[in-house]
């Protein structure tokens, strides 16, 4: 009875993160669709979605400690291993890039409309691709799925340094969009750095289930 009672409560975490990953996803479609729209209301929707999530995740917490304080196999309390780090890498944790998106859009509502040579709406849904796909990883417990996440990681890196050189070519011939084109900059490192907490997601994946640390490989044959 306590196994089969731990496995309907590992179940339940596992649902509860599948719900908080969809609003977190939500929230990134909201936030792109907010800036290029210009659309107040739907940064205060955003703002909303971010207390859901916040609420999902004290639940989560809570149920991922309790499972951990039981006495169960190694291989339970690996699975849970990246459960526990979703406070860190959930989209919109901490520095939360989700609300710096529409910080941004506010900002960009008082000056003039400018057309940006950046594909937002591609960034952004290659961000909520990466977000699925992890969280996929993760409850599916598939490494190879996770590589994936990793090697689209490069990919919005390279979209984020060609927003980048874009918007700063864009800003020195037509300085009288400095503005704009900053926070244009501002809002392709958030959506890179939304990326970046699915990447990591997927590393503790390939961590768990692989028990080789890739992170300490990377920075290995960076040197």
């Amino acid at each position: 009875m306590p196994r089969i009672h731990f496995q309907l409560q590992l179940a339940e975490l596992k649902d509860k993160l599948l719900a908080m990953a969809a609003l977190a996803q939500l929230a990134v479609e909201s936030a792109v669709d907010a800036y290029l729209n210009r659309d107040q209301g739907l940064c205060q929707y955003v703002k909303q979605n971010e207390t859901a999530i916040n609420t999902a995740q004290r639940e989560l917490d809570e149920m991922a400690y309790e499972l951990l304080a039981k006495e169960q196999p190694d291989g339970h309390r690996s699975a849970l291993h990246p459960c526990r780090h979703q406070d860190q890498r959930r989209p919109g944790a901490h520095r939360r890039p989700v609300d710096g998106i529409s910080r941004r859009t506010r900002d960009i509502i008082k000056s003039e409309e400018v057309e940006l040579p950046v594909d937002y709406a591609a960034m952004g849904e290659y961000s909520g691709r990466m977000i699925r796909t992890a969280i996929q990883s993760l409850l599916e417990g598939d490494a190879r799925l996770a590589d994936t996440v990793r090697e689209m990681d490069d990919e919005i890196d390279r979209m984020n340094r060609r927003a980048h050189a874009d918007l700063l070519k864009l800003i020195q011939e037509r300085p009288m969009y400095t503005q704009q084109a900053m926070n244009g900059l501002m809002v392709s490192r958030s959506l890179e750095r939304i990326a970046d907490h699915a990447s990591n997601i997927a590393t503790d994946v390939i961590f768990w289930i692989r028990g080789a640390d890739v992170r300490h490989q990377l920075s290995l044959s960076m040197d």
